[in-house]
């Protein structure tokens, strides 16, 4: 066999191991992709969840204060150890833009403004046992 023969299929076999790790490489960068890809969207589906499940902590504990005419304070006594009297605030606030919406009349926003400002000012810094 020559010399050149030699280099050639040298050469040849070179590049094909190069191309053999590239095809390699693209093929762990496609899999690291699609999975970091379903990380992020099972977090997004968790945060969405998180939030719907808030909110709707926050409408029930808006109805104990606003409608059934609990204090915060006695709400959170109701709910046992399960909440705050501060994350039972942070929840009502959750609820306020969706009870907005849905509540158009005149009477209800003075009536939500009043108990969300009680409830702020009411044991921020206690809580629930």
């Amino acid at each position: 066999m020559s010399q050149q023969t030699i280099k050639q299929q040298a050469r040849r076999t070179a590049r094909e191991m190069a191309e053999k790790r590239r095809k390699e490489r693209e093929e762990r960068e496609r899999r690291v992709t699609d999975l970091a890809e379903q990380v992020m969207v099972a977090i997004g589906q968790r945060d969405a969840a998180v939030t719907e499940t808030e909110k709707r902590a926050g409408e029930a504990l808006r109805e104990l204060t606003e409608v059934e005419g609990l204090s915060l304070g006695e709400a959170v006594e109701w709910c046992g150890e399960t909440v705050t009297v501060r994350e039972a605030t942070r929840l009502r606030r959750l609820a306020v833009p969706m009870l907005d919406e849905v509540a158009g009349t005149p009477d209800f926003r003075p009536a939500a403004a009043a108990a969300l400002a009680e409830s702020e000012g009411a044991g921020a810094g206690t809580s629930a046992g």
